[in-house]
């Protein structure tokens, strides 16, 4: 019997998935990834100089590097990339579901991007995430930044720690984030409220913010599916925040006092 379409393509971007590799470079994103237990690493491409100083990594690894000439660095990325003389071939990382990355601690905050595709932005957000002590950043698995050597280098080893889910439909992520308890914040430059005022004294409650692509900004959907739109209370009446700014501030006002 004739497999219907449908199942044949699931299967196919099923064996692409399993095939996937990232190959990550920059000495700091590089000797995370060497010591992250949880990350699968597959060939290591480092020059004499970046394996002097990666060594001790290496040998926790416990992988075999291939020694490149500075001059005619061989690893398959971009040749403008800063790769420091190293680089790295992995596979991404396997986080699980919003349930066991958002429920558990005392008081969590989640992190949403509505078609935040700069890797630069959510490398960005990625480290501010783990220094203000997100659970996660969820973003969708399309029109979102995967992982990348660019974003791992901007998240200067965030990446390792900082759980990156992907989902397939953001609206049904904040509704499933809504049933965990958790009050879904949209960040909108025209909205009446600001995150603190939409708080009030209840800072102890779970609290998930969203925030969109610079320009467009959240979706209509977005919109309609979060509890609350709210603002990032500014000092003047004109000019607007780079989208990894703005979630280091959104996350910052939301915290417990």
């Amino acid at each position: 019997m004739k497999k219907p379409k449908w199942v044949v393509a699931k299967e196919q971007a099923r064996k692409v998935a399993a095939a996937e590799t990232v190959w990550l470079f920059g000495l700091h994103a590089v000797r995370d990834a060497l010591m992250n237990p949880k990350r699968q690493k597959l060939r290591l491409i480092v020059t004499r100089n970046a394996g002097d100083k990666l060594v001790e990594a290496i040998e926790f690894a416990g992988i075999t590097p291939e020694i490149a000439d500075p001059r005619k660095f061989t690893a398959p990325i971009d040749p403008g990339s800063v790769h420091q003389g190293a680089a790295l071939e992995v596979k991404p990382l396997e986080w699980g579901g919003l349930a066991e990355n958002c429920i558990g601690r005392e008081h969590p905050r989640v992190l949403l991007l509505d078609r935040v595709t700069d890797p630069h932005n959510v490398g960005a957000i990625l480290r501010s995430a783990e220094v203000l002590g997100a659970s996660a950043v969820i973003g969708t698995r399309h029109h979102s930044a995967p992982e990348t050597g660019a974003l791992a280098k901007t998240a200067s080893g965030a990446l390792e720690r900082q759980p990156y889910l992907r989902v397939r439909n953001l609206a049904d992520a904040i509704v499933e984030l809504q049933n965990m308890g958790f009050l879904v914040l949209g960040l909108d430059g025209e909205a009446d409220d600001t995150i603190e005022s939409s708080l009030g004294g209840d800072r102890d409650r779970p609290v998930a913010l969203v925030l969109g692509a610079e320009g467009p900004g959240l979706r209509q959907k977005t919109k309609e599916t979060v509890d609350q739109l709210v603002k990032i209370d500014a000092a003047g009446g004109f000019g607007s925040l780079n989208v990894s700014n703005a979630a280091a501030i959104a996350l910052y006002a939301s915290k417990t006092r």
